[in-house]
């Protein structure tokens, strides 16, 4: 089972549209931002456009099409990225009811639920505190 990169993408692309725009630049490609993530194109225009239903993107067709940042960097929080990106709990429970007879499956869910929703409280909080644009200067100062 592999993490999923959605975020991590989704915040990379925000971030360099950031750049982007600070040094200039009108509006960005999937191309553009592919290259920086050394993903295909449709990747970033499928999380484009997840963003964009958030409110977070918008794109502009025909002559000087491409994608740019409704909001400032500093406005979007990674949790909001998430929110726009990925679906559904952190952690899930059981897909089928375990067996009721045995005594670990009979208790395993009401275990584990309290403690995975603490865990995610926890990973929620530490993302709506950190923005996309505290990411893009940690990044430009890691280089």
């Amino acid at each position: 089972m592999g993490a999923n990169s959605r975020v991590t993408i989704a915040a990379h692309s925000l971030a360099w549209m950031g750049q982007n725009e600070r040094l200039g630049g009108d509006v960005a490609t999937s191309e553009q931002i592919a290259n920086s993530v050394n993903t295909n194109p449709v990747v970033i225009r499928r999380l484009l456009g997840d963003l964009r239903d958030a409110g977070l993107v918008e794109s502009r067709r025909g002559a000087g099409a491409g994608w740019r940042l409704t909001r400032s960097l500093e406005s979007i929080s990674l949790a909001d990225v998430y929110d726009a990106v990925a679906s559904g709990p952190l952690f899930a429970l059981h897909s089928a009811v375990p067996n009721q007879k045995c005594p670990v499956g009979h208790g395993i869910q009401s275990a584990l639920d309290p403690v995975y929703q603490s865990a995610e409280d926890a990973i929620r909080t530490q993302l709506a505190r950190t923005t996309v644009a505290d990411i893009l200067r940690d990044s430009i100062a890691v280089h």
